[in-house]
């Protein structure tokens, strides 16, 4: 998506550890209109694919996520990386390592909130590892339904998480995808 693509190339500030920040339109500051074209493309990337449902993992995946619902006409829901004292209802949990935060979370989703049967699109701001997609799509799998498709706002395709989920069968899509951060250069795969 070359919209998403620019503001990286404009704003994006690449960080020691092979890091990305991109905090002022994406995920401390939010750009609603540059969500809103998110939201449409993730909507055009997976119209054919019978989505029911979206789900994503608080914070940064939320108003990416919204905008694709909105689009798609359907619920979102999102898990929590810490459970509140309002959670007491059966909950799915899953370990996810967050490679940016260097720490494991325990991410929930209320079972009441994700209902079996379903065709459920994964929506995230970064695909590194794939933790976070995998750790949702586990969830996704103990409801009982089916993960549709994950759909990624920016992949660090050198590290090994997209290979991790085309090879476990799930069908990604990202609308930027990058190559190297190498030298403090952001450099896009070739498409």
């Amino acid at each position: 998506m070359e919209l998403l693509e620019n503001r990286i190339k404009e704003e994006g500030l690449v960080l020691p550890g092979g890091v990305l920040k991109v905090d002022s339109f994406l995920n401390h500051q939010v750009d609603a209109k540059l969500m809103m074209e998110m939201g449409k493309e993730f909507a055009r990337l997976f119209a054919d694919k019978g989505i029911q449902r979206i789900l994503t993992i608080e914070a940064s995946g939320i108003s990416m996520a919204l905008t694709t619902a909105l689009e798609l006409d359907v619920p979102f829901v999102f898990a929590r990386k810490k459970a509140s004292v309002l959670m007491s209802d059966p909950a799915y949990v899953e370990d996810v390592y967050s490679f940016t935060k260097q720490e494991t979370a325990h991410i929930t989703v209320l079972k009441k909130f994700l209902p079996a049967g379903e065709n459920v699109l994964i929506i995230d701001d970064f695909l590194a590892n794939g933790e976070a997609a995998l750790g949702m799509a586990r969830i996704v799998e103990k409801a009982g339904s089916t993960v549709a498709g994950i759909g990624i706002a920016i992949e660090k395709a050198f590290q090994k998480g997209h290979s991790r989920l085309i090879e476990a069968g799930y069908h990604l899509e990202a609308l930027a995808s990058i190559a190297s951060l190498e030298d403090g250069k952001v450099t896009f795969t070739k498409k």
